[in-house]
Formats: C-alpha cells, structure tokens, sequence
C-alpha cells in the first residue's frame, strides 16, 4: 500500500485516510465492491458504492501513473539522462500529462528537421539567437555555419539555410516545452472550437449526418452525443472533424514565454515561435485535446449506460406466478410457452390471433383458455414487438379472470438471448422462438434474474455505446450488475449460472460449480453447505454467503441478507432475551428491547449491528418496488392512431443525453426532447425521467413518412399539426443547454437525432 495514494485519496474524497488505507487493504486482499460496502462498514466508515468505487479507480489510475514513472526513470537512467533535478521533477508529477510533459525533451524521437539540424552543427547557432542580443547580426552569426561539405548530414548551403536550420532547432524546443504546452492547452479547453465538414462528394451517403455537414460548437461544452456522432461519422469516412483554437490568440499566448528580446535575433525567435505553432504543437495540443474530449464524451456516455441499466435491472418483478408468455408475429404466428413458478418451461405451442380468418383466430382463443386453465395461469406476458399490440387487444378480448393480468414485456435483446449458448445450454430441444418466449415471461417474473444472461449492450439502453472506450463500458457495465445482482440477493436454490456469477466473490467458474453440485447433490439446505462445493473457498465464502438467500434454510438467517459471521451474535442477543432467533424473527417487541449498544466490539460496530436490526425486521426483503400492471391507450396501436394533442401513457425505455425515448404502444419510441420534458430548464434529463418509468405524455407531432413521433411532458406543449412539416416543438425552445458558438448553422434538428441514435446505435 502506498501512503502517499492514501493520502491524496484521502485529500480527493474528503473522507478519512484511515477508511481509505482500509478500503485500499481490502482490495489488495481480492474483496469485491458491494462486500465492503455492505459489510466493512466500520472498516469504511460506511461509505457506500460509489465512493467505494471511486476510491478502486484512483488507486488503480495512480498505481499505473507510478509503472510510467518507473518506466521513464529507468529509461533515462539507462540512457545517462537523469540528473537529480529531472528526478525530482519526475518523482513529483502528479498527472500523466505533467509526467508526459517533462519527459518530451529526453524521449527518444525519430529524424526530424531538428535533428538534421544538429548533425549540420547548428545547434551553437540556436543557442545564440535564443539570447536576442540586440546589436547581434544573425544574418553575420550564420555565416560561420555554411558548409558545403558532404558528412552525417548534408552541408549548410547559405546563412539563410542556416538561420533556418537553427529555428527547426528552436521550434522543436519550444514544441517540448511544458510552459508552451500547458498554456496552450488551457486555450484549447476555454475557447476552442469543434468544427466539421462533410467530404466533397459524401453528400448522399452521408444523410444521417446532416446536421453536422457544417457544424462548429464549443469544445468545453459540446455534448457527449453530439462529439460522438461527429466521431462517428469521422471514422465511417463522410465527415472531416477539427478542434481549432481562436488564431488571434495564439502567438500573444506564446511569444512572451521565449521572446525576450528586440532587434534581429529576437525577430528570429518570434518567427520559430509561429513556426513551432504552425508545425508542432498545434497538431499535439489538438490530438490531445481530441483524445481528452473523447474520454470526457466516454465517461458521460457511459454513465448515462450506467443509470438506464440500473433502472432496468431493477425494474418491479411480478414474482413467482404461473406465466403465459407470448411471442408476438403476424406471418408465423405467435410463439406461446407456459411457465411454472420456478420458470420452468411446461408447455409450447403455436397459435395466430392475427390472422385474417375467423376460424384460426377462435381456434387460437379457444387454445390460449385451454392453457390458462390446464397450467393455472396466474399472469400473461405479450412481448412488445411486432403485432405486440394487436396480440394484447385479442388477449384482454378474451374475457380472462379479473385476477390475471394482462402485461407488455419489452423484448430488446430476446432474440439474442434465444441463439447464445446459454439457451442452447438450458433448451437444447427446442428452437429459438421458443426460447425468446421463455425469455420474455421469465423477464416479467424477475427481470434482473432473466437479463444478466445477456451482453448489457444488447439490451438497448445505451446511448453511442459501440464508439466509447469498450474496456471502460464493460468495467462499468459489469459493475452495476453485480451492484444490482448482490443488492437484491440471489436465490441459492433456485439461479442460473449466469446470475450466480455475478455474486460477490463467485465468478463464472464457481457459479459452474454450484449449479453442478445443486445438480448432483439436490437443494442447499444450509449457507455453510457452500463450503462443500469443489474449490470454493473461505474467502470466497466470506464474499458471497451474505448475498446468497435459502428461503427455507436451516438457520433462521440464511433467507436474510444477515451475513453468517454475525449469525453468532444475533444468537447471543436471543439467549439475552431469553428467546430464539426466530422469535425475534417474528415479534417487534422483542427487537425493540435489543440494546445496540450493549454488543459493540472492535469488529463490530454500530454500523453492522444497525443493519442487522433492521434485516431482522423484513428478512430476505426484496428492495425492488412493487409490481404494478400498466396499460398502454385502448385502441392506439399503429403510428397512424396518434394524432397531435393526444394525452398517452407511455414508459420510458431510454434515456440520454438529449432527452428520453418513450414507448406509447405504436412499435415505434417517440422522443421527448429534453426541452419538453418539463416546464422548467433541465440540463440532464435524468433529473426528471429514469428508464422504465411510466409517464403521461403529450402528442406533439406524427411524422409518419420518417416514422418519428415528436412527444411532450410540458403542462401546455406547443402542438405542430402537420405529419410532414419541420419538428419545432415551439418558437422558445431553449438549444438543449446547448451554448451559442460563433456563425453557428441552425440547430440541429432534435428529431434527427433521435434517427441518428437508431441508424447508429
């Protein structure tokens, strides 16, 4: 452990060096997030998740700015470079762009102007006009260095030759000089500006980046998205991107750090400078300002990816229910499969409520109630896809028990579920439609047990997800789902490989090795059976134990999210009040009576005895919220159904950066811009709206050529009555906290965007 991490940790986080020295040990000792937040809580001080997490990044970003400061010293020691005033300097850089910038001068480079230069023997030269004497000659001073002479590099053919020579020399000094770059890149971040342009003859292809053929905005406050599209439209060949500072400022920047000086030899060096500009740095400066800005667009897209798939994760499950589930189609039919409560596929079949006859769509009415009533179907899940909606107006038609209910599932992803291993794993026997079936009741049963069998990227919650950093998306992605799967706790008994392996401390392999123990040896009756299970340690048990649940286990805690460590001194507190674990299971009273402060330890402090109190309370608590029915509109099932003005309900299925996507029932998101999502300016629309949320909008505008549905969550949206006119949500909409650019082109059109993010996505 280094003490100085801990320290500026410490320092960033505001938070105690000790708790971090602490967090940092457990890490160092393979612990995972959700274990430490959950139960080393004194160890911490009861920070949550995400200053956990943050405190795993910066230890892991200073430990890999430490390897490059080992790898740059040891360079320059091989060299013969390093003197102690460079080591100092070194030793004490606190960025890897601070570190980057001291060692440029000493890197190793390839031949450059600078170099032939000095194989000409005019670095003497360079040193002189770097003094600006003011009665110097350089015209005079060069002469000395003309040789025609053929050696290690061609000869100086005039002075001329030789004053450009010694200015190569300059330019490429002061291109490595930290001040310059520093300077410099600080004008880039406050006022540089993003340009781009469509290539010549790219016009038509390139229809989905319109909005950006001649498009210029603020570095420091252009959106993630739209410097995403831009990339991407980069690297797909139509567009040619630019970050350009303003050019009026550039040599005033730069000239008073090495023009010091009047007279000939200081014009000298005034022209180095804008020739080091020119030629040097303002290509750094702007690859770096590219690679920062795409980092900065990376983490917010990834956030944005990050809280949706939270909120889905953690959507309402209907809990263990007999399931009907229906794969909606028109042509082939639906794909009907009937599940137990466990989610065991009991039953499959094939039926066609669409079709144009009569006589099938009674027959598939008549073998629907039949299922219903052989497998006591408690609840029908209707994925939302194609003939999603007609499927569910024939379904609720049916004049089913008022007991069951009749429930949309989104089916993003099903289709990827039903050809992976996974599936081909647990329905070798059967094809595809019928495990996007099973997929889509299971994921009304428990979406997050039924989702983790999936890329997270699949699922259509992202926002440029395939453009950003994929080792960042994926740390991140994985991340929230273990925050989800420990958060909620699994079912020992009952999970999937697949949800087991994102259990604190278990892994795909031992999740394997569960499931075939389970398999072989029958039901865990006990958490300490984990123990039995081949290669699955004490340190592994530690992690996982507490997040494992046995509904029926043999201790009264193991369906708790009690950890078994402390199992001893909640049988203590029984003993003290002359009762079992049970009773204090069951009465309030008795809790009530417990003194917390009675059973602090060294170990334990009243952080653990505090949540262990209220686990007693509710056990095994799912912190999900209830399950609740939702209904699109009766009758608004195609585009052509909505018209301006239309009050709907809708849930939300995306979120970004520039508004929300909401299905209102159609087959087809309408997007509320983040303009429209409330009454009141909101800069990040996931102040208002989260995914899966259910909300009540306004029709704005029905483009049905463009298939684009323009809605509003503002109390008195401006309605545009025209399918075929311009999207303009009204004459005030505010740019999206968009900021003004100088010669800006006109906005970008918000609808386009939405496009945009389902061509690109």
């Amino acid at each position: 452990m280094n003490e100085a991490h801990v320290l500026k940790i410490a320092g960033e986080f505001k938070v105690s060096a000790r708790h971090v020295a602490a967090t940092a040990k457990l890490f160092a000792e393979g612990a995972t997030v959700p274990f430490i937040a959950r139960y080393r809580k004194e160890a911490t001080g009861s920070m949550d998740e995400v200053v956990v997490t943050g405190i795993r990044e910066r230890l892991l970003a200073l430990a890999e700015l430490d390897q490059r400061r080992e790898s740059i010293l040891k360079s320059l020691e091989e060299r013969k470079l390093l003197t102690d005033t460079l080591k100092s300097a070194i030793t004490q850089a606190e960025t890897v762009t601070a570190l980057e910038d001291i060692y440029l001068p000493y890197r190793p480079k390839r031949r450059t102007k600078a170099t032939i230069a000095r194989e000409q023997g005019l670095e003497p030269l360079a040193d002189w006009l770097l003094l600006q004497l003011a009665t110097g000659d350089p015209v005079k001073e060069a002469l000395a260095y003309v040789s025609t002479e053929k050696g290690v590099a061609d000869g100086v053919a005039d002075g001329a030759a030789a004053l450009a020579g010694a200015r190569d020399i300059l330019a490429e000094r002061m291109s490595d000089d930290a001040r310059a770059r520093t300077a410099l890149r600080e004008l880039f971040k406050r006022e540089a500006v993003v340009k781009s342009k469509v290539l010549t003859g790219k016009e038509e292809e390139a229809t989905k980046f319109k909005d950006y053929f001649d498009w210029s905005e603020p570095l420091a406050t252009i959106p993630s998205h739209r410097l995403l599209a831009i990339r991407r439209g980069e690297s797909e060949g139509f567009l040619m991107m630019r970050i350009v500072p303003p050019e009026e400022s550039i040599l005033p920047l730069l000239e008073p750090l090495f023009v010091k000086g009047v007279g000939p030899a200081a014009e000298q060096v005034r022209l180095a400078v804008a020739e080091s500009y020119k030629r040097l740095l303002s290509s750094a400066i702007e690859v770096e300002m590219r690679m920062e800005s795409k980092k900065k667009a990376d983490i917010e897209a990834i956030r944005v990816f990050s809280d949706n798939l939270r909120e889905l994760l953690l959507a309402a499950p209907l809990g263990r229910r007999n399931v009907l589930a229906i794969d909606p189609g028109f042509r082939t039919g639906c794909k009907v499969v009937c599940l137990d409560r466990q989610g065991k596929l009991l039953h499959h079949d094939v039926v066609y409520p669409t079709a144009a006859s009569a006589g099938s769509m009674r027959e598939a009415g008549e073998a629907l109630l039949s299922m219903i009533k052989v497998h006591q179907i408690e609840a029908i899940a209707i994925g939302n896809g194609t003939a999603g909606r007609e499927t569910e107006t024939f379904v609720k038609a049916l004049k089913l028990p008022s007991t069951i209910p009749v429930v949309m599932v989104n089916e993003s992803g099903a289709s990827i579920y039903s050809a992976s291993e996974a599936a081909r794993e647990e329905f070798p026997n059967h094809d595809l439609t019928v495990r996007g079936a099973v997929s889509i009741g299971r994921r009304l049963m428990d979406p997050l047990a039924e989702l983790v069998k999936l890329d997270p990227k699949s699922i259509g919650v992202g926002q440029y997800q395939h453009d950003v950093d994929q080792l960042a998306l994926k740390r991140s992605l994985d991340d929230i789902v273990m925050s989800c799967v420990n958060g909620v706790g699994v079912e020992l008994n009952t999970a999937s490989k697949q949800l087991l392996g994102y259990v604190s401390g278990l892994g795909p392999l031992l999740a394997d090795n569960i499931v075939a123990y389970r398999n072989e040896h029958g039901p865990f009756k006990s958490r300490q059976d984990l123990r039995q299970v081949p290669r699955l340690g004490p340190k592994a048990f530690e992690q996982a134990a507490g997040f494992l649940r046995l509904r029926e286990g043999e201790h009264p805690l193991d369906g708790s999210a009690v950890h078994p460590e402390s199992y001893p001194l909640v049988d203590t507190m029984a003993r003290d009040l002359n009762c079992t674990v049970k009773d204090l299971l069951r009465d309030n009273s008795l809790r009530q009576k417990i003194p917390l402060s009675k059973y602090v330890t060294e170990a334990v402090g009243l952080p653990t005895l505090t949540d262990i109190l209220a686990e007693l309370s509710r056990p095994g608590r799912d912190p999900r919220q209830q399950f609740e029915v939702f209904s699109f509109q009766a009758g608004v099932e195609k585009m052509e159904d909505l018209k301006p003005g239309m009050k709907l309900p809708g849930i939300v299925t995306n979120v970004t950066a520039f508004g929300a996507f909401v299905d209102v029932g159609v087959h087809q998101d309408g997007l509320v811009h983040v303009s429209q999502l409330s009454d009141r300016f909101i800069k990040d629309p996931a102040e208002v709206v989260k995914v899966h949320q259910r909300v009540m909008v306004t029709v704005v505008e029905v483009d049905l050529p463009r298939k684009r549905i323009a809605l509003s969550m503002k109390a008195v949206p401006v309605l545009v009555a025209s399918a075929g006119a311009k999207t303009s949500p009204g004459p005030a909409r505010p740019a999206s906290g968009r900021p003004q650019a100088p010669a800006r082109p006109k906005p970008v059109d918000w609808f386009t965007e939405a496009l945009n993010k389902a061509k690109t996505n």
